[in-house]
């Protein structure tokens, strides 16, 4: 199991920045200066990259931490935190 938690550390390491390239890329290719739809609003691209980052940058987080091994042992009781 814990080489399991390392594998997906390492996917989400990887994950992270493909999804913030795919978020920029979608910005660019839809904003259109002659668009009247509301896809090519660059107002609404902005908010969506800036609600996502968090997301992504928790991603990068927890995929650092399980891809060096610091979720192998998880404690049961709260005795076991000291």
């Amino acid at each position: 199991m814990n080489l399991f938690k390392r594998y997906f550390g390492l996917i989400f390491l990887v994950l992270a920045p493909f999804i913030v390239y795919e978020l920029v890329h979608g910005a660019l290719a839809n904003i259109k200066a002659g668009g009247t739809k509301e896809i090519n609003n660059p107002v609404i691209w902005v908010m969506v990259i800036i609600i996502f980052m968090p997301i992504i940058i928790g991603l990068v987080i927890f995929g650092w931490y399980a891809f060096r091994g610091e979720f192998d042992y998880i404690p049961q009781k709260s005795k076991e935190l000291d």
